[in-house]
């Protein structure tokens, strides 16, 4: 397995690291207090290309693969995550499904502009009837002449304030349960498709997710993403494909709140000497860099597999769960090593520790993950 950068991820990857120290991180209070990333923030990261990272370059992307998008969402996951999170979900599940299931014509259409991040993506699957469940869908699309009329709703969308492009899952067939699902692109300004209010949550403060009411809405017909009928098998491959992403991301938390304890204990001292020196304290950063380094291995090594075109549904499930996991004990750590001063809202271990919380249930929970792992290891056993 061959992890190395070329000299141009390498220069991006520098750049990026200074972007989010000088640019992202001073206004990380603001984005919490606020609920939303500042104009100039997002219009910088256009100027940089991180729009464009999953988007091959014929369409305006950079098109990185993924050993080289997982080194570069490193270092953005180093920040404040409602910002790593607004740019992850475009480039992973919001973009991701038009570049490897649309046709020419809406690759085209669409691509460039979101490349540009004058378009933004957003992926809606999730229903309050289908969350784990995501093959109980009640949104319908019924065929009528050269459109489809989408009826329902979706909650819990990440982008929704801001996007214009979602990638949208609806039943086409009722009578055929998962092989009648279908995706569909829809545009914010369809005929009857409207954003709800913003959903305030625990933690990713700045990552506005909303409720996406679907009454009537036309969807022409050229806007079927994939065929008919593989709307689930669609959304399998979209959040598969983005787990080594979000991975990555927890990666990049997590040598942050590595960093930033380390600072920590090498300035405090009880007892007349840098608490690093007591054994309390060194272990627990012992164990946190244990994980983290785990987590750095296991993150490129699937992230690898996918650009090898390997099939990676059981390695992906393992993944998301164990990065999910490590970051909230990394988290957890990070505060307790701090004491009081890691429970203060005005520094920002705490908010790594909200915002670790979330990444064991978007995406798939840590319980779906298990099921799918379970499920691909009786396959793989009964051959």
């Amino acid at each position: 397995m061959d992890f190395s950068l070329n000299e141009d991820i390498q220069f991006l990857k520098r750049n990026i690291r200074e972007f989010v120290k000088n640019e992202v991180d001073p206004f990380a209070m603001e984005i919490e207090e606020k609920d939303e990333i500042p104009h100039k923030i997002i219009a910088m990261s256009k100027e940089m290309g991180l729009f464009g990272l999953s988007i091959p370059e014929e369409y305006g992307g950079l098109g990185i693969g993924m050993v080289g998008k997982c080194a570069l969402y490193e270092e953005v996951g180093k920040t404040h995550n409602g910002y790593t999170t607004l740019i992850g979900a475009h480039t992973g599940i919001g973009t991701v499904g038009i570049v490897d299931m649309g046709n020419e014509e809406q690759k085209k259409k669409y691509l460039p502009a979101m490349a540009r991040g004058e378009k933004i993506g957003a992926f809606a699957l999730t229903e309050p009837s289908a969350g784990s469940h995501a093959t109980n869908l009640k949104t319908t699309a019924v065929r009528q002449g050269d459109k489809f009329i989408l009826n329902g709703s979706k909650h819990y969308i990440t982008n929704a304030t801001v996007a214009d492009v979602f990638t949208v899952m609806a039943i086409t067939n009722p009578e055929k349960g998962a092989k009648g699902i279908t995706s569909f692109i829809v545009e914010k300004d369809f005929p009857g498709f409207k954003v709800g209010a913003v959903e305030k949550k625990m933690g990713l403060k700045g990552s506005q997710s909303a409720e996406l009411f679907f009454e009537d809405c036309e969807v022409p017909i050229e806007n079927v993403l994939g065929e008919e009928g593989q709307g689930y098998v669609n959304a399998l491959k979209i959040l598969a494909n983005g787990r080594a992403g979000l991975a990555a991301r927890n990666l990049g938390s997590c040598q942050k709140l590595i960093d930033m304890s380390m600072e920590f204990v090498e300035e405090r001292k009880q007892f007349n000497v840098p608490i690093i020196e007591h054994q309390a304290v060194a272990h627990m950063l012992a164990e946190m860099a244990m994980d983290t380094e785990a987590l750095r291995s296991f993150t490129y090594r699937v992230a690898w597999m996918v650009d090898q075109g390997q099939k990676v549904i059981k390695e992906a499930a393992m993944l998301k769960l164990f990065g999910s996991e490590v970051y909230q004990r990394v988290a957890d750590k990070a505060v307790q090593v701090h004491g009081g001063i890691g429970y203060i809202s005005e520094y920002p271990i705490e908010r790594y520790f909200r915002d670790a919380r979330i990444t064991r249930i978007y995406e798939g929970t840590s319980e779906i993950q298990k099921n799918i792992i379970s499920g691909q290891l009786r396959k793989e056993y009964k051959k």
